[in-house]
């Protein structure tokens, strides 16, 4: 598949795994230089191959764009399972969920590389999208409870994910001033969903 010198001396076994190598050299190079100073050609160094290796894989920055930003919001939905899992409360695990992305979505460049790039307002769309809803759904299903059991109907259940995503996008597009302590934002937070969830 590869040369032996290239790929760090050690060349994936096949597609899938020069693909996933790919992605988690991207990964490492949006954390370390940011979505704006990021390249293939800073990839293609990480990996220890030239760049028409990565193009064979993505042919474009965009494309691998795309794969990055589907492999962080897998990556996201299981850490947001594992950090949720012990709110067994609807309204407290709501809160949690909201505050993780409010905290974590800006700490991590893979995942608002969008915003990180100076695109705000594609940005914002982004968080009312078809695909953030995908994603809230895939988030709100793991909750340790069902939602039907707790009086929401499917409809009932895209309206309060639809809400928290507002809420996140509008704490990271426009955030409080002066800015809110974890423990702040959990307060306003509970005032709204420990009445409505």
């Amino acid at each position: 598949m590869a040369r032996r010198h290239g790929w760090g001396g050690t060349p994936p076994a096949d597609e899938e795994e020069a693909r996933q190598r790919i992605i988690e050299a991207a990964v490492r190079c949006i954390d370390r230089l940011g979505a704006e100073k990021f390249s293939l050609a800073e990839v293609a160094t990480d990996l220890g191959v030239m760049r028409p290796t990565i193009y064979r894989y993505y042919p474009s920055a965009d494309h691998l764009f795309i794969a990055v930003g589907q492999y962080a919001v897998v990556t996201y939905i299981e850490d947001v399972a594992v950090r949720l899992r012990r709110f067994k409360n609807p309204s407290a695990w709501v809160v949690e969920a909201v505050v993780f992305g409010i905290e974590q979505i800006p700490a991590r460049p893979h995942l608002s590389m969008l915003l990180a790039s100076g695109q705000s307002e594609k940005f914002s769309r982004t968080f009312t999208s078809p695909e953030a809803m995908e994603v809230g759904r895939a988030i709100f299903h793991r909750a340790p409870f069902d939602w039907a059991v707790v009086g929401y109907s499917a409809r009932d259940l895209d309206d309060l994910i639809e809400h928290a995503l507002r809420i996140i996008q509008s704490m990271i597009v426009n955030p409080p001033n002066p800015a809110r302590s974890s423990r702040e934002l959990r307060r306003c937070l509970r005032s709204w969903f420990n009445s409505s969830v």
